[in-house]
């Protein structure tokens, strides 16, 4: 099922050590000790026992906690298999997006982000713009950030973009930006570690919303920011002290859990998202479809050189708002529900929103572990349905 989503041009040269499956079901977990878990429970605490000099790892619920220990450590192994990386674990993606900027970027830098991104961004552009930080905004295609890189202290790229899904050259973009002096985050939360390893392709920071794909189930908040440099992870974890924008034991318990099946989860949705790719390309009231695996993709054979699976994310424009509302009310297999990521498919009117430039009639899919079959089926039944009430 996972072969015809997976890219093998981007894995010419097989890397040494174990594969994904086997690295995820392994990662971060302590060392053996007789009568325990494999994993620990969540350590719920707000301070520890600490007589004299507090000298230990652990001394205080708000700077460190060791579910978030065996979490953190995981996530570095997924980003960062082959070089030591340092994770810093977030209550939420728009945290850790908020760690990075605000935790480099200072009153008179500039900072080059996307214009076709997370709808959240803006609202970071306002905080920065109130910081005295200079934004420049500019779309992922094409490679386009190249031409604002200029002076700027840190370039932001999201890749693939959401919920569009264009994709930017990260290896090219970086190399750029590094030339001049310029520090590189890529937003990773829709490719995950399994898709791309921004840090391999030259990349400071690797950031992402660990509530979609990599914990997988819908039911969790956290955000994650992964980079090998030890005074960029001092400043971005000195951030979340001070902001207190920390992990529920609980919710960095119940991630590290799900990352056992990523693999798994990964492989199935990337299929899944491929093959219903291909279904809708026949469709003649479908418009705009985008999905990076599709070869007729604008931006296929830029994600098939760094991108060892394509996601689980496809994107389309039906007519008008009220054939795409048909369509998401016909759909039995798919919830109407924003975010991605999940093993149960999911499918959304983007415009409801009004934060993202996209028609009326934009959906946003997001494929899950169902039965390929039984998913193209139901999304191609929904669409005649729809066609049929107009």
């Amino acid at each position: 099922m996972s072969t015809p989503a997976m890219n093998t041009s981007a894995m010419n040269t097989p890397a040494p050590g174990p594969g994904d499956g086997t690295r995820a079901v392994r990662a971060g977990l302590p060392a053996p000790v007789k009568y325990e878990p494999t994993l620990p429970g969540p350590v719920f605490a707000a301070h520890y026992h600490l007589p004299g000099e507090p000298t230990g790892p652990y001394t205080y619920g708000r700077d460190t906690n060791p579910t978030w220990t065996h979490l953190e450590a995981a996530i570095s192994e997924l980003e960062s298999p082959d070089e030591p990386a340092e994770t810093v674990t977030f209550a939420s993606g728009m945290a850790a997006v908020s760690a990075v900027l605000l935790s480099q970027a200072r009153a008179g830098d500039t900072v080059v982000l996307p214009d076709d991104g997370y709808q959240a961004l803006p609202l970071v552009r306002e905080q920065l713009d109130a910081y005295g930080v200079g934004v420049r905004t500019v779309p992922t295609g094409g490679d386009a950030q190249l031409g604002a890189l200029v002076g700027a202290r840190l370039l932001w790229i999201e890749t693939p973009s959401n919920p569009g899904l264009d994709v930017c050259d990260v290896r090219r973009l970086a190399a750029a930006a590094h030339a001049g002096g310029t520090l590189v985050a890529v937003d990773n939360t829709l490719a995950t570690p399994l898709g791309q390893r921004p840090l391999d392709l030259g990349a400071d920071f690797s950031v992402a919303s660990g509530t979609k794909g990599l914990t997988g189930h819908g039911d969790v908040l956290l955000g994650y920011v992964t980079c090998r440099d030890a005074e960029l992870a001092a400043r971005v974890r000195k951030w979340r002290k001070v902001v207190g924008a920390i992990p529920g034991p609980m919710e960095a318990w119940l991630a590290h859990r799900s990352l056992a099946t990523i693999q798994l989860r990964a492989d199935r949705q990337s299929a899944n998202a491929l093959a219903l790719a291909e279904a809708l390309s026949g469709r003649a009231e479908i418009e705009g479809l985008r999905h990076p695996g599709l070869p007729s993709d604008p931006s296929h054979a830029t994600a098939a050189g760094q991108m060892r699976r394509f996601g689980c994310v496809v994107s389309f424009v039906l007519p008008d708002r009220d054939h795409a509302e048909r369509f998401l009310d016909a759909l039995e297999l798919v919830d109407d529900a924003t975010s991605f990521g999940s093993v149960r498919s999911t499918a959304e009117r983007r415009g409801r929103w009004g934060g993202d430039a996209v028609p009326e009639g934009f959906i946003r899919f997001s494929a899950g572990v169902e039965d390929t079959r039984d998913l193209v089926a139901d999304v191609l039944r929904a669409l005649d349905e729809a066609a049929r009430e107009r």
